[in-house]
């Protein structure tokens, strides 16, 4: 039996992965002489440990940090089968990662939620946008680029799954969770782009996941903060929703998160997908044929604390479910301890146990942590952030640029030398800081006064706007609202939207406004008033620079909306 500490992996040089060693459709339905024999020499709480899988700041404050012990322990006892990085840098996360997996007596599966690349957790590697602007390039080439990149800046700081794409189709404009997560509402677009992000990423070495199962895209809650409901009936579902998915898992990808969203009309309750066996065992595993890794959302999400279920109760019945790995709970070690005793009470049986943890070890070597589980610190600037990699990310921002309208052919904009252009920050939070970095790179190509409109903004800010406006030779309107809907309640207040559908009554007549949103592309639906419209759909340094290249003529859009900006019928 496995002793806690005892080292299983060998520390080598043995390259982490080797493409065609496994066809990937085929390696849940193998039988590995290291899977077997490692399960075989389990006890049934060393079992459960590996359907568990913590959340770790990856940022290194010492020994002493209280997180950092007890990872340590729940590591060293075997109560955690993997753990899940949220931000942090670098060098932390590869010390980190070879820390803990120095002390797991089976390699730990390390993932991150990288969406849009490890930068969303690490500072320092490559910043992608968000899947909408994938899609508006149009480019399955540059998705597959994106995938791979993303693939080899993980596993140099030692992880080795993703927890994307989000493959739910948005045709829900109000969705305040999804919405640019998306790559976008029309299923062949969705599927195409999905399928060369997921074979970028698993041709070198990443697990993809699929989610959010069996569809978040048509709900208007976000479930990190209630429930939400799916109201489709399995006729609907199968027309739409599950498309992406069924597309998904044609072309091998090896792990699905379900999401936590009530579908009554298959369940006949409010129970979240990610807790019912008829949708986690009864659809996805056997109608849908997937018999790769399932994942749960984040067990801490507030979307489970609305059945009265303690986060004990919740993680017995995902397993119920047929759930393999419980995600990022708030007490690792009170779900571990839950698990057991639910198995030693025979409420859940051994075998069920085993069929998620012989999952789980074929994951773990199919991604090679049992040749090799450390990573090398010193060479993360030679892999991670290149300017290869850079070039990637650029022409993504650059080819996903959409002009959404110009009615009065506004762009570029053609100014003398001693044109003055305000720039006005629109913010759905008070206190929020987002536009600054583009109007300081607008501010060097232009005489530019710039003034942020927030929920808290008072008639003297108002005022001194509209005392801007009335000697300005254009206006660049800025906004990085991630979701709008004209259904929906919105943080914007009436004193804001009233000011800027009145700019061109405000300006003199001719004066250009460039409403540009690095965020969704529904809120221009909300402003028809404005003439010209850019989605860049994200906000880094890349697409602030494609931006600026557009105002100035030296970048035209081609940019393809992915969605339909009014709710298309499915």
């Amino acid at each position: 039996m496995l002793q806690p500490g005892q080292a299983t992996a060998k520390t080598t040089t043995v390259a982490p992965y080797t493409p065609e060693e496994t066809d990937i459709k085929q390696l849940f339905n193998l039988e590995l002489p290291w899977v077997e024999q490692t399960l075989q020499g389990m006890s049934i709480r060393q079992k459960v440990g590996q359907m568990i899988v913590a959340k770790v700041y990856a940022r290194y404050t010492g020994d002493n940090d209280p997180e950092y012990r007890l990872i340590s322990r729940l590591a060293t006892e075997g109560k955690i089968g993997g753990i899940m990085f949220l931000k942090g840098d670098l060098e932390s996360a590869a010390r980190l990662a070879n820390r803990f997996q120095n002390l797991s007596a089976v390699p730990l599966l390390v993932s991150a939620d990288m969406e849009r690349g490890l930068a969303m957790r690490l500072d320092g590697a490559t910043e992608f946008p968000a899947a909408m602007a994938v899609s508006a390039a149009g480019d399955p080439e540059l998705a597959r680029s994106m995938g791979e990149i993303i693939a080899r800046e993980a596993r140099a700081v030692g992880i080795q799954q993703n927890y994307a794409p989000t493959v739910d189709l948005n045709i829900n404009p109000a969705n305040p969770v999804i919405n640019t997560r998306s790559f976008g509402d029309r299923i062949p677009l969705v599927n195409t782009m999905s399928a060369a992000f997921i074979d970028g990423m698993q041709s070198n070495g990443l697990v993809a996941t699929a989610k959010h199962f069996p569809g978040h895209g048509d709900v208007t809650v976000d479930s990190h903060l209630a429930l939400p409901v799916l109201e489709g009936d399995r006729k609907r579902l199968e027309r739409y929703e599950l498309q992406p998915f069924r597309s998904a898992i044609s072309q091998g990808v090896m792990s699905v998160m379900v999401g936590h969203l009530a579908v009554p009309k298959l369940t006949g309750s409010l129970e979240p997908a990610s807790l019912s066996r008829k949708i986690v065992t009864g659809l996805l595993r056997k109608d849908l044929g997937f018999n790769g890794l399932i994942v749960t959302d984040a067990l801490n999400m507030k979307a489970l604390q609305s059945g009265g279920l303690t986060p004990e109760e919740v993680a017995v019945k995902a397993v119920e479910a047929g759930n393999d790995i419980l995600l990022y709970p708030e007490d690792p070690e009170r779900t571990f301890e839950a698990v057991c005793a639910a198995v030693e009470s025979g409420k859940i049986s051994e075998r069920r146990i085993d069929q998620s943890v012989r999952r789980i070890l074929l994951v773990k070597h199919w991604v090679g942590l049992d040749r090799q589980k450390l990573v090398d610190p010193s060479r993360l600037h030679e892999l991670i952030g290149t300017s290869q990699s850079a070039k990637v990310a650029e022409r993504l921002a650059e080819k996903s640029l959409t002009l959404v309208r110009d009615r009065d052919r506004m762009l570029p904009l053609s100014l003398p030398d001693s044109a003055r252009v305000v720039n006005i920050m629109l913010n759905d939070r008070p206190g929020e800081t987002f536009g600054s970095s583009f109007a300081k790179r607008l501010g060097r190509e232009y005489a530019v006064s710039s003034i942020r409109l927030t929920p808290a903004s008072g008639a003297k800010t108002f005022r001194e706007a509209s005392m801007l406006l009335s000697k300005a030779d254009a206006v660049v309107l800025t906004t990085g609202i991630q979701a709008w809907s004209s259904t929906t309640s919105s943080r914007l207040t009436e004193l804001q939207r009233d000011f800027v559908r009145s700019l061109p009554a405000i300006l003199q007549q001719g004066t250009p406004i460039i409403f540009v949103s690095f965020g969704t592309p529904y809120i221009f639906t909300a402003f028809p008033e404005i003439g010209t419209a850019l989605c860049a759909y994200s906000s880094n340094d890349y697409s602030e620079a494609a931006v600026i290249k557009t105002l100035k003529g030296e970048l035209v859009p081609s940019g393809k909306l992915p969605v339909s900006l009014e709710r298309p019928e499915p």
